[in-house]
This record gives structure tokens, sequence and C-alpha cells, in this order.
């Protein structure tokens, strides 16, 4: 039976983070995509120039047709910069038994806000309930907690604690704006802490990683993966991908990983 995930996110015309970038993750690992488009973006390597939303009527539209044809095995959210798509996406949801993961996109690598302020509220009451997993990094984790953002493993997961109160079922908190040696990501649910470390790439091609990442779950989620055993096959996936993506060459800014590094070499 063929394994299935659907991405509900932007854009990238540059095709290293958003839909495109979920759907090279589901691809690589072996998933077949579906995809709901919630906003165009003008986007390459260097940053997001123009940003367009789908309307809300779209976004349901798109929804409808997937879910009544197609049997989804999972679902992974990405950018919904207004507050009208969130509730469509939330409506659409309502119901439904498969996994979500929600990857609250905020703000871009190249540091363009792609959330609207007064939707915020939306994605912590209307989303976060409905997800099994959250994936901020540590920015987006402050901009949801309102606060700054975490110094120490302990303001880590305190702002984990804060998310974990919305319903949402586990946080995990990304690491990769920190600073030291390793990456260090932390898993927060109900039955405690967990930590999922890296060493840290140098790299100028890390553009798509946090999409990349939730993707990867989400597909190892629909392939029937316990949570915990889809991230640290997520996470070894990327940094693949990471290190792999050094030589790639696309664009003049932060060029993307490389999703299909297990396929061909750059």
């Amino acid at each position: 039976m063929t394994v299935i995930a659907l991405t509900i996110a932007g854009s990238d015309s540059g095709g290293g983070a958003g839909i495109q970038a979920d759907l090279k993750t589901f691809s690589a690992l072996g998933v077949y995509g579906a995809s709901v488009l919630t906003a165009i973006t003008a986007q390459n390597t260097r940053g997001v120039t123009a940003v367009e939303d789908v309307s809300a009527g779209m976004v349901r539209a798109q929804m409808d047709a997937v879910f009544s044809d197609l049997t989804v095995d999972a679902v992974k959210i990405g950018m919904v910069s207004r507050t009208e798509t969130i509730e469509c996406i939330a409506a659409g949801l309502q119901g439904r038994k498969m996994p979500v993961v929600l990857d609250p996109v905020m703000v871009a690598t190249s540091g363009d806000r792609l959330l609207q302020e007064d939707a915020v509220e939306g994605l912590r009451s209307m989303l976060l309930p409905l997800a099994v997993l959250a994936t901020p990094n540590l920015p987006e984790a402050a901009l949801l907690c309102g606060m700054k953002m975490a110094a120490s493993r302990n303001e880590v997961i305190q702002q984990a604690e804060t998310i974990l109160k919305t319903g949402v079922g586990a946080v995990l908190i990304k690491g990769g704006h920190a600073s030291g040696s390793e990456s260090i990501d932390i898993l927060l649910d109900s039955t405690g802490v967990q930590e999922f470390a890296m060493p840290r790439l140098e790299t100028r091609n890390d553009h798509g990683t946090g999409c990349t990442l939730a993707s990867a779950i989400t597909a190892n989620l629909a392939l029937g993966y316990p949570l915990a055993d889809a991230i640290g096959l997520a996470k070894d996936y990327l940094q693949g991908a990471l290190a792999a993506g050094r030589t790639l060459r696309v664009g003049g800014g932060h060029g993307p990983v490389h999703h299909f590094y297990r396929w061909w070499s750059a």
C-alpha cells in the first residue's frame, strides 16, 4: 500500500524550502507527497522579495480535494501567515486521525517575517492542539511564548513546557541557532525530556533545514515509526543532506541542503 504524506505550506520559488523541500524530502524517504499551497513567495537563496497569500477558500478546496480521494497517513503544516488560513486549516483537520506535525514557520532564514503578528495567537489556540509535535527553532519558540530567546538548556525546557500547555502532544525545540560544537534539539512530551545531538556543520547551504526536518519526521510517522524514532531518523537524514549540500552550487546566498544525496552526488 502506498504511504502518503500531505504538506500544507507556502511555496519557495528558489526550491530550497517550503512545499518544494517537503515534497523532495517525502520522495527521498519513500513516501508519496501531496500538497496544499497556502502562499506563494518570491524567494531565492538571498531572501524573500514578495509574499502573496492563497485565499482561505482555495486552501480549503485543496484540502477537500486531497482528503476526498487520497488516504493520507500524516500531515505537515508549514507556513501559514494569516488567521483566516489558520482557521481554515484547523476546520479541515478536525476529526481526522492521522498525526500532524506543525513547523511554526514565523521567520525565514534570511530574517524576513512570514507570520503576521496577529496570527500568532491563532497558531497557539487552533493549530498547536491538533498536532502530535511542534518543531519551533529557538527564535520561533521565544515568539510563541512571548519571551526572549532561550540562552540555556533550562530556558529551552521552560519554553517547551509553556508551548506544551497549548495542548500539543510534544515539542521539539531545535538548537540550530545556538552555539557550540553540537546542535542539540530538545524534545519534551508527557514522559519527560530527550535530547538529539548532532555535530554542528560549517556550511552556507542551510536553507530549508527546518522544513526538511519537519517533513522528514512527518514521512517517518507516516511510515509507522514511533515519535522518538521518527525524530532520530529524520535527524540522521538531515545531517546527511547538510553534509552533502556543502558541495552544491545553487545561488549566491544560503543555498539548499542536498535532499537527494542518497541518489546522486553534487
